[in-house]
C-alpha cells in the first residue's frame, strides 16, 4: 500500500487501517495485489488483522466501523469469535463434563436437545438476550415446560458460554433471564400407589421400581449398579466413594430387611438364567434380557398414567423412602447414610408428611390427653364474684 492510501485508509477509521495485501511473486519478482480488502486494529496490545472477504473497499470501512465500535463498548467479538458455532459450545460442555467425571451427562444432554432445537444452526454470537427470551417464552407456552426444567436449561447454556469465555474462544456472553423456580415438589408414593404403576412397568423394570421403592436411592445408581456390589454372605449392597452424587459412599444391610433380600435373590436368579440361556456375562443387577438399562422414561409415563397417578417421577421414591424411615422412627442419622443424604437440612426437605401422618399424630395426641384425665374439648367452669353478678343483674 503506498503512502496516499495509508493516509486515506487512517482517515477512513483512526486508528485502525484498511488495505489491501501485497507480495512478491518469487517466479517473476512482479509485484501483486489481492482484490480484497482487509483491515487491520490493535486490541489489548494486540495487532489483529481481518479479511472482509469483499473487493469492495466499503465493505471493508464497514467491517472496520463495527469492530472499533465494539472496541469502544469493550465488547469486541472479533473474528475467532465469530467463527464459534452452537455445536462448539456443546462441545466445550460435554468434554467439561467428561472431564471432570460429572455424573449428570445424560440430564445436561437432554437439556442440549431442546436447546439445540432453538438455536442449533447459529453462531454463538447470534445467540442474543432477545433470542434466549423468546425461547424462554416459546417453552412456557407451547411446549409447556416447568419453570425447573426452563432454569435448567439456562444454567446450561449459560455454563456453555462461560466456558466458551475460559477457552478464549468468546469475550463475552448474552445477559441470561433469570427464571424463578417456586415448583418445589412434594411427591411421594403410598404403597398402593407404588403397587399400581409397579403392575403398569414392563417386567424387567419391575424390580427397578421395587428396589428404588425400598431404599429410595437415585435413578442411576440403581440402573449402574453391578453384581460385584452385592454381598449375600454379608447380606450388604454397596455403593463406592466416588460413584454417589455426593461422591460418599454408602452400604445397605439386606439380611435384616426382607423385602430387600427376597428382590435381590430373586434378581440373581433370574440373572443367572438369562447368563445360561444366552452364553453371557451379565454384570448389572438389574438388566433388559442381559443388556443395561439406559433410560426407561416413555415407559415410566405410561405406568403412571395408566396408574391414575401421572405427573408423578421416580424421584418421588426417595421422598417416600425418606418418609417411610422417619415413620419407622430409624435414627436420623441412620436414615441418611441409607439414603445418602449429606446433609440434615437436605433430608428434613424430603421428610414429607401426609394427612394420613397428621391424623396418625392427632389421634395420638388425643390418647394423650385421655390418659392423663385432660379433656380439651369440656367446659370451664367461670366463677364471677358476687358483685360483678349484681351489676349484670341490674342491666
Amino acid at each position: 500500500m503506498n503512502t496516499k492510501d495509508e493516509k486515506k485508509a487512517k482517515r477512513d477509521r483512526g486508528a485502525g487501517m484498511i488495505y489491501q495485501p501485497e507480495w512478491k511473486d518469487p517466479k517473476t519478482g512482479e509485484y501483486k495485489q489481492s482484490p480484497t480488502w482487509w483491515i487491520q486494529y490493535h486490541y489489548h496490545g494486540r495487532k489483529i488483522r481481518e479479511s472482509s472477504k469483499s473487493p469492495n473497499r466499503a465493505d471493508a470501512v464497514k467491517l472496520l466501523n463495527k469492530r472499533m465500535g465494539e472496541m469502544g463498548k469493550g465488547q469486541l467479538i472479533g473474528p475467532d469469535a465469530e467463527k464459534v458455532l452452537f455445536e462448539h459450545l456443546v462441545t466445550l460442555l460435554e468434554n467439561d463434563y467428561k472431564v471432570n467425571t460429572l455424573k449428570s451427562l445424560d440430564r445436561a444432554q437432554d437439556a442440549i436437545e431442546h436447546l439445540r432445537g432453538a438455536f442449533g444452526l447459529d453462531r454463538a454470537v447470534d445467540i442474543t438476550t432477545d433470542r434466549i427470551d423468546s425461547y424462554i417464552i416459546l417453552r412456557q407456552g407451547a411446549e409447556g415446560a416447568k419453570p425447573a426444567t426452563i432454569h435448567y436449561e439456562l444454567a446450561v447454556l449459560k455454563r456453555m458460554f462461560s466456558l466458551a469465555i475460559e477457552k478464549g474462544k468468546l469475550t463475552q456472553k448474552p445477559h441470561i433471564t433469570r427464571i424463578e423456580v417456586h415448583n418445589t415438589r412434594t411427591g411421594f408414593f403410598e404403597e398402593s400407589e407404588f403397587r399400581a404403576v409397579q403392575n403398569h412397568l414392563p417386567e424387567d423394570l419391575q424390580p427397578v421400581a421395587e428396589f428404588a421403592y425400598l431404599t429410595g436411592w437415585r435413578k442411576q445408581e440403581i440402573l449402574t449398579l453391578q453384581w460385584w456390589q452385592v454381598d449375600f454372605v454379608a447380606g450388604t449392597v454397596r455403593l463406592e466413594p466416588g460413584s454417589t452424587k455426593n461422591d460418599e459412599g454408602r452400604t445397605f444391610p439386606f439380611n435384616s430387611y426382607p423385602p430387600l433380600k427376597a428382590l435381590l435373590e430373586s434378581q440373581r436368579g433370574r440373572t443367572d438364567a438369562v447368563q445360561q440361556a444366552r452364553g453371557i456375562i451379565v454384570p448389572w443387577v438389574f438388566h433388559r434380557n442381559g443388556k443395561a438399562i439406559l433410560d426407561y422414561r416413555k415407559a415410566w409415563k405410561d405406568a403412571c398414567a395408566a396408574a391414575g397417578v401421572p405427573g408423578r417421577i421416580p424421584h418421588d421414591f426417595r421422598r417416600t423412602a425418606v418418609r417411610n424411615l422417619e415413620r419407622a422412627g430409624v435414627p436420623r442419622s441412620v436414615a441418611m447414610k441409607l439414603t445418602g443424604h449429606k446433609t440434615e437440612s437436605v433430608y428434613r426437605r424430603y421428610a414429607i408428611v401426609s394427612e394420613s401422618d397428621l391424623s396418625e399424630g392427632d389421634a395420638k395426641l388425643a390418647a394423650l390427653h385421655q390418659a392423663t384425665g385432660q379433656n380439651v374439648n369440656s367446659s370451664r367452669v367461670v366463677v364471677f364474684p358476687e358483685k360483678a353478678l349484681d351489676k349484670v343483674r341490674t342491666k
